[in-house]
């Protein structure tokens, strides 16, 4: 059976290509609209005002014109989810039904893309167990579990999250995994350990600490946060970035609240690991939480892959209101519902759960505030409402909110609702929201999609800059590649005519595997081929060229055209250098050398 890439069979790969369109695939992450024959919208993998991220669905391809990642539906998986290869076609392969082989063919079973990263997944497996035993099992445990137990965490709560101890040792994992023959620099570089200050050798990266493995969303532990036992900074310290962990795409228990999350469509976030584990505790299965840090886009991106609606479960006191502000337009311009909880008195979800229960915490979720209520509540507490002015202030806040709902209905509720709230005539309130709604329709004018406001006023005159103008060659050589990605005659004239004779490497690459790609009889597929390709940089280029666009007939006069560019090139190149070298004759007064050189200069011109 024919193999790509992992050992992958080449018919496992096209079937998933073939289940798994691309405009589907991207839509689960991305808000896209149609503009002529294909779909825009904003990168998931770079921050972007100007949608730059372009689908080509009759090629089932991706481009984005800003950071210049592209590829087929596989790719674009690997890229968003942090997947290999393989991982990425077994996941889709078994998300579309489609039977893997066993044995040396089945991604399960092919050679790993990195065996570094395999020793890794192995050590953190061990380690996260080693944690959990010295937590259950020995007195380097006993004051850890104590604390544990006062916070209302029971045995199952700590078994189901795997929850463990670093006892306040410096080798603790240096002798346990240097025993076992791992690599101990590469556990440095994985996060583990940590390098000597005052001398050669490692020391444990967690000491004394409260451990929670952190997992992939296929389960596998990828880094961990500790939480120190008692007083001391940082009261919380994450595993640094590495092979196995980016705490830009990862989301603390996205593991085990998949299965719920794609079955309710609904996500809880949560800023800690205590508040996921009590909303856990609390009935909720579909909880992840960002571990302390900032919502990034690739965290959204995965969410809007399994979810449509977002409960956010932020801290109630006034940085979490805050905190809870600022992600709610960037989970709205996902194209996510949102919805908050309100959780009184300052508390921490973790610290309200174990205060009032878990009925009252499980009341406060289910009726979580919608958006436009909560920036109301939200803007309020900036005014005394007691006092005209506050009264005044507020109300130029809360219309401005008001106003861009498009639903006639809740906009009627809201305004009718602040009316009795500061005691204001219902109709003065609609008429100014009214005249606010028409001067924000003037605003979005040249907006040039005003049915959706994430992606209105992105395309004013002159924000796009125009694309650098590609040499003559150069320019050539992508017309040629993108005629042979299209015609398998266009590619075998190519390949008689001008063979790998391309100037640029990576032209000369892919042309040399399309040669071989066609050799096997495939069809022009630039998708299909994308996946014989063994480079990440060129997979971006094939994807940048098949973007281009090219009349449906061709002919040889065109082909020749190019061709002729291409093998113009280098003689262009050698008569600068020439004449490079006939100047620098004439400035050392050599004349004779300069005379011999023009000479050589006018055959080359001839040729």
């Amino acid at each position: 059976m024919v193999t790509g890439q992992g050992g992958i069979p080449d018919d496992v790969i096209e079937s998933v290509l073939a289940r798994n369109d691309i405009v589907d695939t991207v839509s689960k992450y991305v808000q896209l609209s149609k503009q002529g024959k294909y779909m825009k919208g904003l990168c998931p993998f770079h921050s972007e005002k100007t949608p730059s991220f372009t689908v080509t669905p009759d090629r089932q391809i991706f481009y984005c014109y800003g950071c210049g990642k592209g590829g087929n539906s596989i790719k674009f998986r690997m890229e968003i989810e942090g997947y290999s290869f393989p991982e990425a076609v077994r996941i889709m392969a078994e998300e579309s039904d489609i039977a893997l082989p066993e044995g040396q063919g089945s991604p399960s079973h092919a050679v790993p893309v990195n065996p570094e990263k395999e020793r890794l997944y192995e050590a953190y497996e061990l380690c996260s167990k080693l944690y959990h035993f010295l937590l259950k099992n020995t007195q380097h445990g006993q004051e850890a579990m104590a604390y544990l137990r006062s916070r209302g965490f029971n045995d199952k709560l700590i078994d189901q999250f795997g929850l463990g101890f670093a006892p306040d040792r410096w080798d603790t994992l240096v002798q346990f995994l240097g025993k076992r023959e791992f690599d101990l620099l590469e556990m440095e570089k994985g996060g583990l350990l940590s390098a000597r200050q005052d001398r050669d050798g490692y020391v444990d990266k967690f000491r004394n600490r409260i451990m929670f493995p952190i997992h992939d969303r296929n389960g596998r532990v990828i880094a961990f946060a500790g939480r120190i036992l008692g007083e001391g900074q940082p009261k919380y310290l994450n595993s640094p970035e590495s092979l196995l962990f980016n705490k830009s795409r990862t989301l603390y228990n996205l593991h085990q609240a998949k299965t719920s999350v794609r079955k309710q469509r609904q996500i809880i976030l949560c800023e800690g690991y205590g508040d996921v584990i009590s909303t856990w505790e609390a009935g909720f299965q579909n909880v992840v939480a960002t571990m302390g840090t900032s919502l990034t886009e690739q965290q959204i991106s995965v969410m809007k892959s399994m979810a449509e609606e977002v409960i956010v479960s932020y801290d109630g006191d006034r940085a979490g209101l805050n905190a809870a502000m600022k992600v709610l337009p960037m989970l709205e311009n996902a194209g996510l519902k949102v919805r908050i909880a309100l959780l009184g008195d300052g508390l921490d979800p973790d610290d309200y759960y174990r205060k009032y229960g878990g009925d009252r915490y499980r009341h406060v979720l289910e009726n979580a505030a919608a958006s436009t209520k909560f920036k109301l509540i939200y803007l309020k507490k900036n005014h005394i409402l007691l006092e005209e002015q506050g009264k005044i202030a507020y109300t130029r806040e809360a219309l401005p909110v008001i106003a861009e709902l498009s639903s006639s209905t809740e906009r009627e509720v809201y305004l009718r609702e602040l009316a009795t709230e500061l005691q204001l005539s219902y109709e003065s309130l609609k008429q100014d929201c009214n005249l606010l709604r028409q001067s924000m329709q003037k605003m979005n004018e040249h907006g040039d999609n005003p049915d959706k406001r994430w992606n209105n006023g992105r395309h004013k005159k002159g924000q796009i800059a125009a694309p650098a103008l590609l040499p003559a060659y150069h320019a050539a050589e992508r017309r040629l590649l993108s005629l042979m990605l299209q015609d398998e005659e266009a590619a075998r004239y190519v390949g008689e005519h001008l063979g790998e004779a391309f100037n640029i490497e990576d032209h000369a690459a892919i042309a040399a595997y399309l040669y071989a790609y066609y050799a096997q009889n495939k069809p022009p597929d630039p998708s299909r081929f994308m996946s014989s390709l063994h480079d990440d940089r060129l997979e971006k280029t094939v994807s940048s060229i098949s973007m281009m666009e090219n009349p449906q007939e061709w002919n040889v006069q065109v082909l020749d055209d190019c061709i002729r560019e291409v093998l113009k090139y280098p003689k262009q190149k050698q008569i600068a250098e020439k004449k490079e070298e006939m100047m620098k004759a004439e400035r050392s007064g050599d004349f004779l050398r300069a005379a011999q050189i023009a000479s050589e200069i006018i055959a080359l011109e001839r040729q």
